[in-house]
């Protein structure tokens, strides 16, 4: 990497723990770098952040306190996974992620120190654009990620304000994991080059089974499946409505099985929340609708429920694509009623035997909140230590630590939750006293 960064690519890929950039990756970096105006289409889960990322930080003039890269987004959850992205990149360069549902006087105090990366989604960054909040005569290039979902009638008064503003000469990258969307003239996207790794091809890694259902016994067979599964891997129940969360999570709550939930219904925080239980294995079961089919930042999971059947392809597509991604396997379960024929898009399918049943669906860790983040100059060592010395946690007992600019989130056993609570509730660390409580 060239410029004034304070990493090479090499420094950010091993940051990343990545050994080498897939073939997707290696040729978007290298397009992206020599033109102007280029397309990447590629499946969930192929890396598509990276693949933009790379070249657009060598345009960063870290001298330069303005904004220089402005990437959009269609959801809240995309922008925090894209910032969080760079920020483990590690590369010395200031990122906000900036969204509806935020405080805007965060944002605002954000945009004092203006980051060289802004990321957001189109009704919030239209704000700060009709506020001139930034200067965007600085501004080198515009990412619009998921620009299938950016550019739906319900943001094109937003995307139309934005793009009117921003310099014509800007670089212009879109990335989406859907292939059928034309790309409005607003855009101004002039001859770009179009890498298209969406083949068309079934995903060979991907096993489909369907579940049958009769009347009244669709959640019984729900928990049937669950239990067959067990809980050596985790994965997401969809299903079409915000009110079919409430009502599958009532039943599964009743049958003692530890889930999250996630939905456009719930308030941003508990959204967060649910994702952060998810990834470090509180949560073995994420119940969740579209919303989760992409766009968020949750680890490999070894399968998918259809519970309710989506209406259309590209929802069956982007739901499958949560599981057997890369190089890994996965199996999407359907739930099909022996009354209703399943939609012509689906096909190559098999009957699930669920017959024979593994262990029980609670889960063995719990998440703990700390009222400390990096603003606080704590790090996830400085949250280690404190549970290893205070706390009297062995190291397998810590488990994933997610720290954020104010708080930190642990995975720590159930059987030692309420004690750990106990013990460093009100503690000082780094100077600073802390709350600490169960989420």
């Amino acid at each position: 990497m060239t410029g004034n960064l304070k990493k090479t690519q090499k420094d950010i890929l091993v940051k990343l723990n990545i050994d080498e950039l897939n073939k997707m990756q290696k040729e978007a970096t290298s397009v992206i770098d020599s033109t102007n105006n280029t397309i990447v289409l590629s499946p969930t889960g192929t890396g598509k952040t990276i693949s933009f990322l790379l070249p657009v930080l060598k345009m960063i003039d870290v001298n330069k306190k303005e904004v220089q890269v402005l990437i959009l987004v269609p959801s809240r959850e995309l922008a925090i996974q894209i910032e969080q992205v760079v920020r483990e990149m590690g590369a010395g360069v200031k990122v906000n992620a900036v969204y509806g549902g935020r405080a805007m006087a965060k944002d605002k105090e954000d945009l004092k120190h203006m980051p060289s990366i802004l990321i957001g989604t189109p009704g919030r960054i239209s704000d700060h654009f009709m506020n001139n909040r930034f200067n965007k005569s600085y501004l080198k290039a515009l990412v619009l990620d998921e620009f299938d979902k950016s550019l739906e009638v319900g943001f094109e008064s937003e995307m139309k304000d934005i793009i009117r503003e921003i310099p014509t000469s800007i670089k212009k990258v879109l990335t989406s994991a859907t292939q059928e969307i034309e790309i409005p003239e607003f855009v101004g996207l002039k001859d770009p080059i179009i890498l298209n790794y969406l083949t068309g091809k079934i995903n060979e890694r991907l096993v489909l089974k369907q579940v049958l259902w009769s009347f009244n016994n669709k959640e019984k067979k729900l928990v049937e499946l669950l239990q067959h599964i067990g809980n050596d891997c985790q994965g997401i129940i969809f299903v079409n409505l915000r009110d079919s969360i409430e009502k599958v999570s009532n039943f599964l709550t009743k049958k003692s099985i530890s889930h999250s939930c996630f939905s456009g219904g719930m308030e941003q925080r508990d959204r967060e929340r649910s994702l952060i239980k998810f990834r470090n294995g509180t949560s073995r079961i994420l119940l969740a609708t579209d919303l989760a089919a992409r766009g968020i930042d949750i680890p490999e999971i070894k399968y998918i429920i259809h519970y309710e059947l989506p209406f259309r392809i590209e929802e069956f597509t982007h739901r499958n694509g949560r599981t057997a991604r890369v190089n890994k396997e996965g199996t999407a379960y359907v739930f099909k009623s022996e009354v209703k024929e399943l939609p012509e898009f689906i096909k190559g399918i098999s009957n699930a035997d669920i017959s024979q049943k593994r262990i029980t669906l609670e889960s063995d860790w719990e998440t703990i909140f700390i009222s400390g983040g990096r603003k606080d100059k704590i790090s996830k060592g400085d949250i280690a230590g404190l549970l290893f010395k205070k706390g009297n946690l062995k190291r397998d007992e810590v488990g994933i630590i997610e720290l954020k600019q104010d708080c930190a989130f642990v995975a720590v056993p159930v059987k030692e939750a309420k004690k750990l609570v106990s013990k460093l509730n009100n503690i000082k660390l780094k100077n600073r006293k802390i709350r600490v409580y169960i989420i």
